[in-house]
């Protein structure tokens, strides 16, 4: 059997995932920060982050690793592959009430939100998302929250297609070229791979004001519904469809010290973090606190408190 780079990687990195210690050092050698795939903005948020992290931690080499984005990044954190990760709130939550140790992962922020968009050519005939059944569809990466969000949402209205696992980068080309039907992503707008379209591909969102309602009924909690401004694609107009938190998350027995650092990173670096995309631009204070069932890391919760004194 073959073993992939990233998979030797990944080995390596959780034989260096320390356990917190009083004897540990008040920072790792290595701090390892799950992001996402080509095209999402957990990616380019999350080497934004490793970035400003590396220069708050001077003896530490912080690594930002490319993923599938959330359902992937809560698995590692579980196996003790990683010490950080980016994820939205559903894998999360759902994760956690399953898991064998649900402590053995915190939050240290919600971060802003992503937002479920579906993409299909601005030919096509499809108007309503009943129209894709038996089309072929983008769920983004296996192991993606594009993908956890998007069956869950097929399966509650019954709504069977050909579903096809891939980076939104990928699928943004496929669909251009006519290889899929139809784009589905659940991130932060505006996407880097949706965004690069409409010029050279035209394209159009669909409204979802009745799915998103009737999702946030059947699921409490995590879904909101929201409308895309018409300002975020050149030559789109508004689009109603449901927003899901994106959080931080930490191994909970990452050394509170170090997290207080990364909390206070997040949310005094947040312009830096959230260069060129609006939506990571909420990050804030205020906010920061609110995510909803996973309970904040005792080094969030210090660094919280400290700011509100």
């Amino acid at each position: 059997m073959r073993v992939s780079r990233r998979s030797v990687l990944l080995a390596a990195l959780a034989a260096g995932v320390p356990a917190c210690s009083a004897s540990d050092p008040p920072a790792p050698a290595e701090l390892v920060l799950a992001t996402g795939p080509d095209g999402a903005v957990f990616r380019e948020v999350g080497a934004a982050l490793a970035r400003a992290l590396g220069d708050q931690l001077p003896d530490t080499r912080v690594v930002a690793l490319q993923t599938a984005a959330s359902v992937e990044n809560v698995r590692l954190l579980q196996q003790g592959s990683v010490h950080l990760g980016l994820s939205s709130l559903d894998p999360t939550f759902d994760a956690l009430l399953s898991a064998d140790d649900p402590d053995g992962i915190s939050a240290v922020g919600r971060l802003y939100d992503s937002f479920l968009q579906v993409v299909v050519p601005a030919g096509s005939g499809i108007t309503r998302l009943a129209d894709l059944a038996g089309l072929r569809v983008s769920f983004g990466p296996r192991e993606s929250g594009t993908e956890f969000t998007a069956t869950r949402l097929l399966d509650l209205l019954g709504i069977r297609v050909d579903a096809r696992r891939m980076a939104h980068a990928e699928a943004a080309r496929q669909l251009a070229d006519g290889s899929i039907d139809v784009l589905l992503a659940l991130t932060g707008i505006p996407t880097p791979a949706i965004g690069g379209l409409p010029e050279a591909f035209p394209i159009r969102l669909l409204d979802l004001p009745d799915e998103a309602v009737r999702l946030a009924e059947a699921h409490p909690g995590p879904y909101v519904p929201v409308t895309i401004p018409a300002t975020t694609y050149r030559g789109l107009g508004p689009c109603r469809t449901f927003a899901v938190p994106n959080l931080l998350l930490a191994r909970t027995a990452l050394d509170p010290s170090v997290v207080e650092v990364v909390t206070r990173t997040v949310f005094t670096e947040s312009a830096r973090i959230a260069a060129g995309h609006p939506e990571a631009g909420r990050i804030n204070v205020r906010t920061g606190i609110a995510t909803g069932q996973v309970p904040l890391h005792r080094g969030a919760e210090r660094w919280f408190r400290s700011v509100k004194r």
